[in-house]
Formats: structure tokens, sequence, C-alpha cells
């Protein structure tokens, strides 16, 4: 039987676009989450599941030229030599503009093959997040910090957004993208019960809850792809992004 947990109702209306759910958001007093929203259909070691390299795409080129442009508009231009990037939950491929570079470009991922493959990183580490939360990296590192449909992977979100708040300069941004595709036996279960602007809310609510008052209202933005547009013809993957800065002293 289908591992199915209880069903998540955000503070979202049913009618609201993906842009509008983090408008004016209601937030709980409290965490609205319970430890069995986090668990997954199949709760072995990651280490085992990501031990062989996958070197494939998880969205389509649609939503991958959608997210390639939103980061196109956000990042500093390539070349900074003083900016300092993070791609969390990182593979062989981060779908960052052509040729972008920066200072420093890190990755963090689960398979040592894809990383050394991933040709925009200057550097990059090993490590499961869902048994570890702790970046490897000092306070104040980053500008920016990425995640490419992943976010709905991790088991202890509001450990790993602390931590990100903590890597991350003041003023530094943290961008969570995602679409409707994942691997649904490794993707929690509040994920998987739930749909498209749910998830808007839930990633937008890691912010809120991991760090009180340390983050900028989280923003989102329905950056998908239309199947009109660009060459593409038909269905394509949904593109949605969650993002926040950490704010600095005079903010806080």
């Amino acid at each position: 039987m289908p591992f199915s947990s209880q069903r998540f109702s955000s503070a979202a209306a049913a009618d609201l676009t993906a842009d509008k759910v983090l408008e004016n958001p209601q937030w709980p007093d409290s965490l609205p989450f319970r430890e069995e929203d986090f668990q997954r259909y199949d709760p072995g070691a990651d280490k085992l599941f990501y031990d062989s390299p996958r070197f494939v795409k998880h969205i389509d080129d649609a939503a991958i030229a959608a997210l390639t442009k939103y980061y196109d508009e956000v990042f500093p231009p390539s070349g900074t030599e003083d900016a300092a990037i993070l791609d969390l939950c990182s593979s062989w491929i981060s779908h960052y503009p052509e040729n972008y570079r920066a200072g420093r470009i890190a990755g963090l991922g689960m398979n040592e093959d894809e990383l050394r493959g991933n040709k925009v990183l200057t550097e990059w580490v090993v490590k499961d997040l869902n048994e570890e939360p702790k970046l490897p990296y000092e306070d104040n590192s980053f500008d920016i910090i990425t995640n490419a449909v992943s976010v709905d992977y991790l088991t202890k979100p509001i450990e790993v957004f602390k931590e990100m708040h903590r890597v991350l300069k003041p003023g530094g941004q943290a961008i969570m993208s995602f679409s409707n595709r994942c691997f649904p036996t490794k993707a929690i279960a509040i994920w998987t019960s739930t749909g498209d602007q749910d998830h808007v809310w839930i990633v937008g609510s890691y912010y809120h809850y991991s760090v009180p008052g340390g983050w900028t209202e989280p923003a989102a933005k329905d950056i998908s792809p239309s199947p009109t547009l660009g060459g593409y013809f038909g269905k394509t993957d949904p593109m949605y992004v969650v993002c926040a800065k950490k704010k600095g002293p005079q903010q806080a």
C-alpha cells in the first residue's frame, strides 16, 4: 500500500495562483508540521539510493531554460571575482547560465562522480543533509544559495534553512526552485500528498519558521515555461521559485 500522510492544508486559498500564495500569508503561531510529514515511503539510507551516479536531467528542457533564465536575471554578473555561490543538493549540472563563473561556486551533493562532472563548480563536498544538516562552511560566506528540484527531499528542512541563513552574507539570497517531478519514494510525505500551491506555501514556511525575523518575507514566482514559446510545443514541466534574503543588522 502506498505511504500517505495526513492531508496538509495550507493557509493559501485554493484559487490563488502560485505567484500569490505568499502575499500576506497567515502563518500559524507555531510550526504547522508533524514528524510524520517528513517521513518517506523509502526510509532507507540516502547514501545507498544515490550511490550510483545519475547523469540525467530531472526536469525537461523547457523548465531548465526557464530556471537558467531566472538565474541569469538575479545572479551577479559572470566573472564577478568576489561573488560566492553555494549550490545545495548539487549534481552534475546546476542549470546556471552558460559559461557562468564567479570567484567561488561551491557544490554540496550526494554523489562524488556527479559533483566531479559539474564544470561550473570551483569546489565540492559530498554530504547527506538528511543525516547531518550542518553545512561545512563559515558564517557569512555566500551571496547566493541555490537548490534546484531537491527541497522536497529534505527531512530536516528547518535545520537546513537555519544553516543556509548562517552561511549567507547579510543581504544574501536563498533561491529554492522546484517542479512537480520527483523521486516519489524519497520525497517527504507532505510533499507527495499536496499540490503545487501547497508546495509554495510549505517552502515559504521553512523560511518563516527557521529563523523568525531573520529572513525577508519569502516571495514566490511561477517561472513555468509557456508551451508555445521558445520552440516548445505541448505540455512542459511547471517551475516555481521561492526565495528570501538574509536580513542585515539594520533590518533585524
